[in-house]
């Protein structure tokens, strides 16, 4: 059963609004991804952080606070006008504004340094958006075929019960030995443990996939897991576009914005003052203005050992961007080959391997009860066509998941 993009965008609206989900309700793969990525806390975080950075951005490129001064200049101390402010000529009441003003090119660097930081979190939203996306998918994957693997085993023990049950006749009919029904129930009870297992797993494959779309992780799952197709050298050509790379970007940004702040020190700033100053009625107000000069005159020791940090951090960040990159090219070399490989044994084992297993079962059974054989041959067969029935299953498993992640690996766009 396969749902449309509309009726899971409902979904996550009914969810979302806390209304009742109908009992009947089925989670498809489409669903559970679609979920993770509204519901997830660390998107929401993640997206926080995005329009944090959006916010301060306006900041960077503004002027610092003007100073505000308020003082008395020449105040006298002593004798007839001691701590008098109006009978001096010289004594004035002084109100100053200050404006610092860092240069151009100080200032281009803070606005692109904001702007990688903008650019930053936003790619760190997309790889974490990817994230989320694929543990769901993988989660919801797990739960699919745990659920199968447990079907398989409960037809298994069913047909070990109608063994049992017919194992009587048999023996009173001195067809079958004691020691078969014997034989019988300890398979029966080796099939039990495996059950045991089984429900673990699902139960455990559940719990997963419930951190992701909470609730409805209980839903029975609809739907076939998806097959998409994998063309490896599109997926190699796309690599430079991996999600883990593009923080990088972001940070090398950041890190040449530091660095070009760092080499306008070298210019130095500037900052502008005006006063007014008052003195008593009889003498006249006055107004001044100046302006102050920063001197980098010492740039071999400040300035320049400031910039050459700051661009031994770019060359650092390029390495990193490098290193990952080369990481993750020999991991998608070995998740191709690992693929190729899985999709062998899987056409084999499912064009072969299953056919000879069911052979071996319907020969072994019939020897047995022409008289021919005994029942722990039958057993063995059932128990080696159970464990092909499983390796399939796994095999399944195993080309889900890594189509899964070889889809998910490039940044969106």
């Amino acid at each position: 059963m396969v749902f449309s993009s509309s009726r899971a965008a409902a979904w996550v609206v009914l969810t979302a609004l806390g209304w009742p989900v109908p009992s009947h309700a089925e989670l498809s793969f489409e669903q559970a991804t679609l979920l993770a990525r509204e519901q997830a806390p660390v998107l929401a975080a993640q997206r926080s952080a995005v329009a944090g950075a959006q916010a301060a951005q306006p900041a960077a490129t503004t002027l610092p606070d003007p100073r505000l001064s308020v003082g008395v200049d020449n105040l006298p101390l002593s004798g007839a006008d001691r701590l008098s402010l109006t009978r001096d000529f010289m004594t004035m009441q002084r109100v100053g504004l200050m404006q610092e003003v860092p240069n151009r090119a100080k200032r281009e660097a803070r606005a692109s340094a904001a702007q990688a930081r903008v650019a930053r979190e936003q790619a760190m939203l997309g790889l974490t958006r990817l994230a989320v996306q694929r543990e769901a998918g993988l989660a919801w994957l797990a739960v699919y075929f745990a659920e199968r693997r447990l079907g398989e085993l409960k037809a298994l023990d069913h047909e070990n019960r109608v063994l049992l049950d017919t194992l009587g006749p048999r023996i009173a009919a001195g067809r079958a030995m004691p020691s078969d029904q014997l034989m019988a129930q300890q398979e029966r009870l080796a099939l039990a443990d495996r059950r045991d297992d089984a429900l673990r797993d699902v139960a455990k494959a559940r719990a997963s996939l419930r951190r992701w779309v909470g609730a409805r992780a209980d839903e029975p799952l609809a739907g076939e897991p998806p097959q998409p197709q994998v063309d490896a050298a599109a997926v190699r050509a796309g690599l430079h576009r991996h999600a883990e790379l593009a923080p990088y970007d972001a940070a090398r940004a950041m890190a040449q914005a530091d660095a070009d702040e760092a080499g306008a020190e070298r210019r130095g700033d500037w900052a502008w003052e005006l006063v007014y100053s008052r003195r008593g009625a009889q003498y006249g107000d006055m107004l001044s203005f100046q302006v102050s000069l920063d001197l980098p005159w010492q740039k071999g020791q400040r300035q320049q050992p400031q910039l050459l940090a700051k661009l031994r951090e770019v060359d650092r960040v390029e390495a990193e961007r490098e290193e990952l990159l080369r990481r993750h090219r020999e991991d998608l070399e070995g998740q191709l080959a690992e693929l190729q490989a899985l999709d062998a044994q899987h056409a084999r084992l499912q064009s072969s391997g299953q056919a000879l297993a069911a052979e071996r079962v319907a020969l072994a059974m019939a020897s047995y009860q022409a008289g021919r054989g005994d029942l722990a041959a039958v057993l063995a067969a059932r128990r080696e066509a159970v464990e092909t029935g499983l390796r399939l299953i796994e095999l399944d498993l195993q080309r889900a998941a890594l189509r899964v992640r070889l889809t998910t690996l490039n940044a969106e766009q």
